[in-house]
């Protein structure tokens, strides 16, 4: 009895699925969809959108404050640094090995270190603390477009 009631269910749901023509279909691979990590080489120039941020604990683990010339890379760079397995962040390679970058905006370079993830990044946006914004541009202007960086 209980095994025909299982049946009918399943049956129904696989027959309401078709009813939804535009729906995906689920993946049939799972190790091969965006479950999988990948690393991302950061070597070289990049040019993405800088923004800034309260500082405090970083996903590096450490205590910075608003004056410091500190950085957030994005999510996905961080995520995906080589050498990075996942887990603890404090364990990322960026934060183990210190890494520090130039930053260039309209004719102006400043020099950063890396703290933290940036969850609301594009890959190569970086997201400053508010003194290190305010090298370029007063913190009302947000965010600013076209900026070069690189790591050191």
């Amino acid at each position: 009895m209980m095994f025909n009631k299982i049946v009918a269910v399943v049956t129904a749901v696989i027959g309401a699925s078709s009813l939804f023509p535009g729906v995906a279909a689920l993946p049939t691979n799972v190790t091969e969809s965006a479950v999988g990590a990948r690393s991302i080489n950061p070597a070289g120039n990049h040019v993405g959108q800088l923004t800034y941020f309260q500082i405090g604990l970083g996903a590096c683990g450490w205590n910075n404050r608003n004056d410091e010339w500190v950085a957030a890379i994005s999510h996905e760079l961080y995520d995906n640094w080589p050498g990075y397995a996942g887990g603890n962040p404090n364990n990322n390679p960026v934060c183990t090995t210190p890494h520090t970058a130039d930053i260039t905006y309209n004719g102006k370079t400043i020099r950063v270190g890396i703290v933290d993830r940036c969850e609301g990044c594009a890959l190569w946006d970086v997201d400053l603390s508010p003194s290190a914004f305010q090298q370029f541009a007063p913190l009302t202007s947000g965010r600013l477009s076209g900026a070069t960086w690189h790591f050191n």
